[in-house]
């Protein structure tokens, strides 16, 4: 249940877009499931009808949400996707590539456990435990990305360990598993930083990024990382990728 504070200066109705906007962000929410009615989320949050109404309208102007009448309303399949074939893009790879120096500082890092919509992506039982990554990057002291990954261990024995503001993700996956990594499909949109994706990336919470999300997979086709990473739009240091 949400801990929404009377006192806070952000209205409630923007309280309540920020908590649905949370649970599409972390991905508790998948695309195209239907979020609980008006009526559970008035239960749930303890707040009026009309407050919750506000707060999923703005999350409908957004493009988060859409309604459908008789239905309910779902979380919106995002319009652009694509496969990367062979090749997977590395962020990292292109700044060193580019002489960009930069600093990785790991923000949270926790053994945690799959939901429905994670177990899915990852190919793995729901409940089963996998590793959840945040990293923020920084160029010249200002964070320019923001990266969060769901990581399959079984294939990766240790990986759990890894120190990764000192060792790259894909570096540590491909020597905790013997295998290299394969392809990858890539889904972009842009969004709304979000509360706390907008204090991480030191940006305000309606401020647009462009969300990148990835399901990455293994040479031998077992799904590795789930993630997402989130570019200020006012703050993108890539002006290309190197392949990998």
């Amino acid at each position: 249940m949400a801990d929404f504070e009377k006192k806070d200066t952000s209205l409630l109705y923007v309280q309540v877009a920020d908590y649905v906007r949370e649970k599409i962000y972390s991905k508790e929410w998948g695309v195209d499931e239907r979020i609980p009615s008006e009526h559970e989320l008035m239960a749930m949050l303890h707040l009026s009808r009309g407050t919750v109404q506000k707060g999923i309208r703005s999350l409908v102007e957004e493009g988060l949400l859409v309604q459908q009448r008789g239905r309910g309303t779902f979380v919106i399949q995002p319009v652009m996707a694509r496969p990367s074939g062979n090749k997977l893009h590395s962020f990292a790879e292109s700044m060193n590539e580019q002489g960009i120096e930069y600093v990785t500082r790991v923000v949270e890092k926790r053994i945690d456990r799959a939901n429905r919509v994670c177990a899915q992506s990852l190919g793995i039982a729901e409940g089963s435990t996998f590793l959840y990554l945040m990293r923020v990057r920084f160029v010249a002291e200002q964070p320019v990305m923001l990266i969060e990954s769901r990581i399959n261990l079984e294939p990766c024995p240790g990986l759990e360990n890894v120190d990764f503001e000192r060792e790259g993700l894909f570096d540590a996956v491909e020597r905790t598993s013997g295998q290299s990594v394969g392809d990858a499909e890539m889904t972009y949109s842009a969004r709304a930083a979000g509360k706390r994706r907008g204090r991480w990336l030191e940006c305000g919470e309606r401020s647009p990024v462009l969300d990148l999300d990835q399901l990455v997979r293994l040479e031998d086709g077992t799904p590795v990382e789930w993630g997402s990473v989130w570019l200020p739009a006012n703050r993108c240091v890539i002006s290309s990728v190197r392949t990998r």
